[in-house]
This record gives C-alpha cells, structure tokens and sequence, in this order.
C-alpha cells in the first residue's frame, strides 16, 4: 500500500504554487501556509520509501523525548546527531569556546570545503567531551526546555510539574471521549531560552471505534528534511500510546502553519518526485511490553522497509 502519497503530493504543491520568501537562516524557501496531510496508519507505517529515512534516528529522539530528556548525550550514544549544531551553537558562543572562529558556521560550511573540515573537526571534539565529560555534557550538552521537558517536566507556576504524556494516557483510558486529550510544547516563556523554539507544537488525540487518532499542529516544517521525521515519530508515538491504551491505530493527521522547502534543497526535491514510491513496511512492536516507559530500541522495528536510498541535503541552523 503506498502510503506516503500525501506527502509527495505537497512536496509538489509548495514547488508549483509556493511563495519565495527570505528566511532567519539567510538560504530562503518556497513555502505554502496551512497544509495538511493525512495518514490511514492502518494501512502500513507512514515512512517515506522515495529516500531512505533513517529509522533509527527517528526511534531514539523520540525514546529521548518521552524519556523527558534535554541532553544530546543519550543521542550521541545511540550515534543521533540530529540535535549537535544546536547545541554546538551554543558552546561555540559561550565565552569559555577559545577555538577557531565559527561564525554563521552552519551558513558557511556547505559552502567552504576548507571551513567545513575545520568545522567538522571542532564538532567531532565537542560530541567527544559531551560523551567523556560529565560536567562539560551537564552544561553544554543541554538544550533548555525542549520537546522532552515540556511533555514530561512542565513546570508550574506555583512549583511542581505536570506530566503531560501521562495525563493524556490517563485520560485516554477514563474519558476516551474527551476533547482534552491534547499535548503542548509551546510555552512562551521558555521560547527565548530554548536552543530551537518547538517546531511541533501541540497535538490532539481522538478516540473513535476503538481506534486512536492524533492531529499535529507544527508551526514551521522544512518538508525534504524535518518534516519526513515528524511523520514517522508521530506515527511511532501514536503505535505507543495506542499500545498502552489497548487501541487498535487510526489516522495520523499532520497540520503545518509554514510548510516550506529550502532553496538549497530544490535539487534533493526534484530528484525525490522522480522516484516511484513502493509500499509502506510494517511497524513491530515488542508484544511483551505495554507502557511507553518500558519500550527501549530493539523493542521497536521496521518490518519489509524498501526504499529508493538517501538523498543528502545540507540543514539550515
């Protein structure tokens, strides 16, 4: 069953019908406002087969996430460098960085072969110490209240915290009815702290015929590289909670304020919609574990992925 059309389909609008516009990061994108794709998960897991996504990348930020996590060192242990230039931004500007000058690095290095080897060097020396150094991963690995924290540590004003994650299994299981069931990343305060402001910022489950159905609002999605991630997690994140629940999968509903693809990722996009897409895999889950806590790595796997290979494009920081 081909699955991600949905996707290829606005991969295309936004090429055909989007509007050029200048951006934070300077590279600029073709972008459309208000899209939305919608997934049967019944029908097989949602992750793309036009370009190889990298599952397990996809099953360890979102383990990071759930654990409640904000440190890049549980990545970087499972060999995720998803969150690096983040944080390595924010050591790199820290009065402590005495190292060469990476200024507008992440602009810079595609473009500069000699400065992207210097670039690449100090980054492989950062990831070593937040690995080898506890007091040096404790203050530079951390990226603020991020996803992790906002779904599983939101603080409160008059102290304590709120588990959102959990309230919303709760809730699924008491009133599955409710229109309550929702999750939110974005907490205005902590927006100008955070490393990267939550690019996801709420989702909604629904209950309907025995069967668990989740609508994500993002605010911004880089299509070719971000977004092929939300899809899958969602997805994974929606099979878990399901899992728990005693749910059966419905629809992953995914809404987007800015849908936008980067101007140095047009190439990637073209070759992308040349390629047939084949039939979604399956997704396995350990059938001896029941809570989203309990579930580690090897309890989650792909069954049958095929795909057309990678496509490699530069990320816009």
């Amino acid at each position: 069953m081909i699955v991600e059309q949905p996707y290829l389909d606005l991969l295309n609008e936004i090429m055909t019908n989007g509007h050029d516009k200048k951006d934070r990061t300077g590279v600029g994108t073709r972008s459309l406002f208000g899209a939305q794709m919608r997934f049967d998960l019944s029908q097989g897991f949602p992750i793309l087969t036009t370009k190889k996504v990298p599952f397990g990348l996809i099953k360890s930020e979102l383990l990071w996430f759930l654990h409640g996590d904000t440190n890049i060192r549980f990545l970087l242990e499972h060999n995720n460098h998803i969150w690096d230039e983040w944080a390595f931004k924010n050591w790199v500007n820290s009065s402590e960085y005495h190292g060469p000058d990476m200024t507008d690095f992440g602009l810079r290095a595609p473009k500069d072969p000699q400065f992207n080897e210097v670039y690449q060097k100090q980054l492989r020396e950062f990831d070593d110490r937040i690995l080898n150094d506890d007091d040096f991963a404790k203050k530079y690995g951390n990226l603020g209240d991020v996803y992790g924290a906002q779904w599983r540590h939101w603080q409160k004003r008059d102290g304590g915290f709120i588990d959102q994650i959990q309230n919303v299994i709760d809730a699924i299981k008491k009133t599955p009815y409710s229109r309550r069931l929702i999750v939110t990343a974005w907490n205005p305060e902590d927006v100008p702290s955070s490393a990267l402001p939550p690019c996801h910022v709420l989702f909604q489950f629904y209950v309907n015929d025995g069967k668990l159905s989740c609508q994500l609002y993002q605010r911004s999605g880089d299509m070719f590289l971000g977004v092929p991630f939300n899809i899958a997690s969602y997805s994974l994140l929606i099979h878990l909670i399901a899992r728990e629940t005693g749910l059966d999968v419905g629809e992953f509903i995914h809404t987007l304020g800015d849908a936008h693809i980067y101007r140095n990722h047009f190439e990637q996009v073209k070759t992308q919609l040349s390629r047939r897409p084949l039939d979604a895999p399956q997704l396995w889950l350990n059938p001896d574990k029941n809570k989203i806590e309990d579930f580690t790595m090897k309890d989650i796997k792909l069954v049958n992925y095929h795909h057309a290979g990678a496509i490699s494009a530069p990320v816009a920081v």
